[in-house]
């Protein structure tokens, strides 16, 4: 699923591939690492590339991939069961409504793309070899970020909605149907999947020439053309490259993240107006919702630009810090499940009742029975998810 280059190992695990391994094709293209598209030139393509300091990477890029498994295998494990049990709730236990709709698309976005992590561990264990074939390899990473976009704009859809609602009450009351809600559910799906297209394009397959045993899955930025030189390759590579990393964080970061921060802001002067908001409840959940995105997403996200425009002295901190913050990221779909619904209501409560009782609960729409009284639906907008 995507921006560091590992050190790659080549024929015998321990060994590194060299810049000069990899086919011509792909000099000057990303190779591969992790779903989230880790990928990078190596570090080996250094003026100062030593083999002393090759020695010291490895070892710490040895050790980085343990790590990297290791949370990747439990992001699996409660991504796919918390997500799983939201499913099992919202689309099978429940009435349909716009909050079970919201909730059902958000965890089959965070499930789908937990659901593929062991893929990034069976890539990580076999030093990057990739067996599962070209199409695989393209389907794969575009599945993931199909997954990650659905994920980030539903979870701005939500908070719209909730927006919406509270500011709102009268219209949201006439026009928030069930309806509307799945077609802008669909309508998300359909952003997410254009935005994540460029992974069929790019993504390809290669042997490496170290080991022809070896196959690597990797972004091809070089669309330079056979008659082009070593230079405008280059230069394609480059552009490509940035254009990359800086539509994924201005598309899959900063839109998103500005919407739910006017979106809260929003609440809270309309909860502070109507003197809603004594109870602190809502202010815990914003700001819990607001941190996770932002500490999920961000070290990423700057990660990515460094390693963009990487230089000899970050290479340490590139090989450490990259692999981590999308790890970071990765628990990012795992915590929705625990933001969204253990902490709508009272912990301690949801403890003593059943764990299909809570999420029922959790999920269930607000039970004012008219929006007349704006202090009556606020109130009850303060015991829901948000």
């Amino acid at each position: 699923m995507d921006e560091l280059c590992w050190c790659l190992t080549g024929g015998e695990r321990g060994k590194t591939e060299r810049i000069e391994d990899i086919p011509m094709a792909v000099k000057g293209t990303s190779l591969p690492t992790t779903l989230l598209d880790i990928f990078t030139t190596s570090y080996y393509d250094s003026p100062n590339y030593n083999h002393k300091d090759a020695d010291r990477k490895q070892v710490l890029v040895s050790s980085i991939h343990v790590v990297s498994m290791v949370i990747y295998s439990i992001a699996f494990v409660l991504g796919v069961t918390g997500n799983g049990l939201v499913i099992f709730i919202t689309g099978f236990r429940m009435k349909r409504t716009v909050n079970t709709i919201w909730f059902l698309n958000l965890a089959v976005a965070d499930f789908i793309f937990t659901f593929f992590l062991p893929f990034s561990v069976a890539l990580t264990a076999l030093d990057f070899h990739w067996p599962f074939g070209r199409a695989w390899c393209k389907i794969n990473t575009t599945l993931a970020f199909l997954n990650l976009y659905a994920s980030v704009y539903l979870l701005m859809v939500i908070i719209i909605d909730r927006c919406i609602s509270v500011v709102r009450p009268v219209w949201a009351e006439n026009h928030r149907t069930p309806r509307l809600a799945f077609l802008v559910a669909l309508g998300v799906w359909v952003v997410a999947l254009a935005l994540c297209s460029p992974n069929l394009y790019f993504r390809d397959t290669a042997p490496s020439r170290y080991n022809k045993n070896i196959t690597n899955c990797y972004n091809n930025f070089d669309t330079a053309g056979e008659g082009a030189t070593e230079e405008q390759r280059k230069k394609r590579f480059n552009t490509n490259h940035r254009a990359m990393i800086i539509s994924r964080f201005i598309l899959g970061f900063v839109i998103p993240f500005t919407v739910i921060v006017c979106c809260y802001f929003a609440i809270l002067a309309k909860l502070r107006r109507n003197r809603l908001a004594r109870s602190g409840k809502p202010f815990k959940v914003i700001a819990a919702v607001i941190v996770a995105f932002f500490l999920c997403w961000l070290p990423y996200h700057i990660f990515s630009f460094l390693q963009m425009n990487r230089t000899p002295s970050l290479d340490t901190a590139i090989i450490a810090g990259l692999p981590l913050t999308a790890s970071l990221a990765f628990i990012n779909s795992c915590l929705n499940p625990i933001l969204y619904v253990f902490m709508g209501q009272d912990f301690k409560e949801k403890v003593r009742r059943s764990f299909f009782s809570a999420f029922e609960r959790a999920f269930s729409e607000e039970a004012a029975s008219t929006t007349a009284n704006m202090k009556s639906k606020s109130t009850d907008m303060d015991s829901e998810v948000f």
